[in-house]
């Protein structure tokens, strides 16, 4: 509690509102930029959107002969879960409007399997058009902090709002279906992210609200 020296002259009633309109504020005013409070920032950032997650939120997921001839990324992906066991997959028959044109056609579909679902989890809330959203997502591995390593103040006059953009190095928890070759092979990024552990260094831009620095994807509570 920040102690406040009283005026014996200075009536109590002021007193007690520049209390309420003032002292809280003073008291609770937002950390400066340091290690501890990037550190503390991260830390909470990772917690709630750590997950590294391979972009799948929608189930079935259909792969039609087109995408089969053009090497698309599901075509090419989705076999591999399959033959891990995390999706299941058979032919189902859907319409497709060309133009005005109603088509049926046969396409693989993919569902996930229970082990599949395992990896199918809820992300934290992320900002969408200024409102916080959660998404889900087909997940292989959850990152945490390892060290911030360095942060840069945006001191562009133009910015109403103070941010900072946090370098930093991270660990990770992976799926162990994250081994298998092709894996790493379909999912280039997840593997070049697994395999930085430790090492590779990510950015993270942040805010500086009134309670602390907060990721600018975040909402603020």
């Amino acid at each position: 509690m920040c102690p406040m020296p009283m005026n014996p002259s200075f009536p109590l009633a002021a007193v007690a509102a520049l209390v309420s309109l003032v002292g809280l504020a003073a008291c609770t005013r937002a950390p400066e930029a340091s290690l501890d409070a990037f550190t503390q920032a991260m830390t909470v950032y990772l917690s709630e959107r750590g997950q590294l997650c391979l972009a799948k939120d929608a189930w079935p997921i259909d792969v039609t002969q087109h995408e089969v001839d053009v090497g698309a990324r599901n075509a090419l992906q989705m076999p591999v879960l399959d033959r891990l066991g995390l999706v299941s997959s058979s032919v189902a028959q859907v319409d497709v409007n060309d133009e005005g044109t109603v088509h049926r056609m046969a396409v693989r579909r993919y569902v996930l399997t229970d082990a599949g679902r395992r990896y199918f989890v809820r992300r934290g809330p992320a900002k969408t058009s200024g409102a916080a959203s959660i998404r889900s997502d087909f997940c292989a591995a959850k990152l945490s902090l390892d060290r911030v390593v360095d942060w840069k103040l945006d001191t562009n006059p133009r910015n109403l709002a103070r941010r900072a953009t946090v370098t930093y190095t991270y660990h990770v928890d992976a799926a162990p279906w994250t081994n298998d070759p092709q894996v790493q092979k379909v999912f280039p990024v997840v593997a070049g992210v697994i395999r930085g552990a430790g090492t590779a260094q990510l950015q993270e831009t942040f805010s500086l609200t009134e309670t602390g620095w907060v990721a600018v994807d975040l909402p603020v509570s």
